[in-house]
């Protein structure tokens, strides 16, 4: 066993919402180390910040459903947050967005309005902060759509994303443009490596031109950089001449690989620290107090102290919270209580798969400031708090973000009490 390091806190999560926290505390001053065994979620994600979509009609305006929302969701992390806290994350996010390391990128919106944004598949999605290389595809602005397809990508069908937006009340059709880029390249991620280029912008953009019309807007797979995304995307619209935005795709994701990066980079600045390969597998304890942190990497365990523990490692989908053979949940890393599970004898899912499931709100219990019931120091933030159902409410990454932003002023209050005292 290695000996054992000693923080201020420790996150454990490195998704968006143990990110978040991470950050928020190393820049006020805190010694912070985030220890995950993955990147999270972020790489998987459309990389926007959907707080609300629908409660459950489709909501327009975020900030005028929230108080009925909560209201009719009290157990909702929402309701434990408040609306005032979820617009203080979205600007302090929209801030390391734009000083973050990639130039002139940045994020567009708020909780005035939702943008509905095309999917793949071209349904509409509301989102309320979205970034810049997305935001012209507002389904709002009734111009039409051209849907540009990559021969090499698999990720993104142009015609059926076409499609489906005349279904849905755009005109719109789609376009083919053949790039020979090789197996090793033949993803988003991979594409969008290629986009940080300007010669490869260039030539993409000739290729592009003589299939356009009119007053088209340019509908792209979710590809322009990673590195520098508005530079791609500034350069496009300048050399097309029209609008241009992006789609996000399958995984790997482009743009929610740029939220990792960005949040990481943040991070570091601020001077915490990031250990990605090390997976928590049990803690220390003194009474209502976890003292510290066991995690296994490289085949030996290292021992991260902390007065204060941030719990990100998400729900059931990253399998922090596990389901037993005796249908007995648990959260696998501290075994800390949850709430919302259905009492022994009802049912924990329905047979309808688009219906609202009994287990869904499952989460660790927490009080009014997401600390975990039955401890002194564990906060607790994003999709492993109860009361939620993100992929119905449209609310994911938004929970993620401001629950995570939450606990660290929750930590950081606490943190100046027990330094007064």
């Amino acid at each position: 066993m290695s000996p054992a390091l000693t923080y201020d806190a420790v996150v454990l999560g490195a998704g968006v919402a143990g990110l978040t926290a991470a950050t928020c505390l190393a820049e006020r001053g805190a010694r912070v180390c985030v220890v995950a065994k993955g990147v999270g979620s972020t790489h998987l994600a459309p990389g926007t910040i959907d707080v609300l979509g629908r409660g459950p009609e489709l909501v327009q305006e975020p900030a005028a459903a929230l108080p009925g929302f909560v209201a009719a969701h009290p157990e909702h992390p929402y309701a434990l947050i408040g609306p005032e806290a979820i617009a203080a994350a979205l600007e302090w996010f929209a801030d390391v967005v734009e000083r973050g390391p990639q130039p002139g990128y940045r994020y567009t919106g708020g909780l005035d309005r939702n943008h509905l944004l095309p999917t793949a598949l071209g349904a509409l999605r509301p989102s309320a902060l979205v970034p810049e290389t997305m935001a012209r595809g507002d389904a709002r602005d009734r111009a039409p759509v051209c849907a540009v397809g990559i021969r090499v990508l698999r990720e993104f069908h142009a015609p059926l994303c076409a499609a489906n937006l005349e279904l849905g009340g755009l005109r719109a059709r789609a376009v083919e443009v053949h790039l020979d880029l090789g197996r090793a390249e033949a993803n988003a991620a991979g594409l969008a490596r290629r986009f940080d280029g300007s010669a490869f912008r260039a030539a993409f953009a000739a290729r592009l031109v003589p299939l356009l019309r009119g007053d088209e807007r340019v509908a792209l797979p979710a590809m322009l950089g990673l590195r520098d995304p508005h530079g791609a995307w500034s350069e496009l619209e300048q050399r097309l001449g029209r609008p241009v935005f992006e789609i996000p795709t399958l995984p790997p994701s482009a743009p929610g690989i740029r939220v990792y990066e960005l949040l990481r980079a943040a991070l570091r600045a601020a001077g915490g620290r990031l250990v990605i390969g090390a997976e928590a597998v049990r803690v220390q304890r003194q009474g209502e107090q976890v003292t510290a942190v066991h995690a296994r990497t490289s085949g030996h365990e290292t021992v991260y102290r902390a007065r204060w523990i941030v719990l990100a490692t998400g729900g059931f989908d990253s399998g922090a919270i596990e389901l037993g053979s005796d249908w007995r949940a648990r959260e696998s890393v501290i075994g800390l209580p949850l709430r919302g599970m259905p009492e022994p004898g009802e049912p924990r899912f329905v047979a309808d798969y688009f219906a609202e499931q009994p287990i869904a709100r499952v989460g660790v219990a927490v009080d009014s400031s997401l600390l975990a019931e039955g401890t002194g120091n564990v906060f607790v933030a994003g999709a492993a708090l109860p009361g939620a159902e993100p992929w119905r409410e449209g609310s994911g990454e938004g929970i993620a973000l401001a629950s995570g932003h939450y606990a660290a002023q929750a930590v950081l209050e606490r943190e100046g009490a027990v330094s007064a005292a």
